[in-house]
């Protein structure tokens, strides 16, 4: 497959971060300028839109603002410096809660709400990244931000939760697996994640993106 200029939804591997998926891509097609749609942790996989060229560069905006859908699993019991696997273990539960409290819990991640982004991410507070400051073990107080989703539950096997959340632009989907931990007096880190949706595109439109890596790619 030779990629063209335009909007290339790739299924990002796990194991790889955003920015080296869009490194192969400007490998391959020899144009530096590309863009993406909202950027996806290392661990996790799904839809990643990449935007190739500078014609739909420029229409990166139109779709950093769309809505988005996750499939997540949530860990029960183990809470981590960064909400997700790739941070240390901080604390540990051995309570089970019953699902009766799940999907009580859950109610609170509902419609619109006010979610507190976690120190381990990219936003800006005050000119730095808020993980440049966790990693030097600062924590500074954070003003929540005003997000909509739809949280429904998938399967539960202790320890394990099994999500889909369906959201706006902005929300942090550990911090939605942190946050349950509290509410649950287990604690919680989101474990495994995929992007299901970004926009109009699914799974179903995406190019395999570990391709990108790949020398077969034609």
């Amino acid at each position: 497959m030779k990629l063209n200029e335009g909007i290339v939804p790739c299924n990002k591997p796990a194991g790889k971060t955003s920015f080296s998926l869009i490194a192969a891509a400007r490998r391959r097609t020899g144009i530096q300028k590309i863009g993406h749609a909202g950027t996806l942790d290392p661990f996790a996989t799904g839809v990643m839109i990449l935007l190739i060229g500078r014609d739909f560069t420029r229409q990166s905006g139109t779709f950093l603002n769309h809505d988005k859908e996750y499939e997540a699993t949530v860990h029960l019991g183990i809470e981590t410096t960064t909400y997700d696997p790739e941070g240390e273990t901080i604390a540990e539960n051995a309570y089970i809660p019953p699902l009766g409290q799940i999907e009580e819990a859950l109610g609170f991640f509902q419609g619109t709400i006010q979610q507190i982004p976690p120190m381990f991410s990219a936003k800006k507070v005050g000119g730095k990244k808020l993980y440049e400051l966790a990693r030097k073990g600062v924590e500074i107080e954070r003003q929540p931000a005003t997000v909509t989703l739809t949280t429904t539950l998938l399967a539960y096997t202790y320890p394990y939760l099994q999500l889909r959340i369906s959201c706006s632009k902005g929300t942090y989907i550990r911090s939605i697996a942190h946050d349950l931990g509290v509410i649950l007096k287990t604690g919680a880190h989101l474990c495994t994640l995929t992007r299901t949706r970004s926009g109009p595109y699914t799974l179903a439109d995406c190019f395999d993106g570990s391709l990108l890596y790949s020398s077969s790619l034609e």
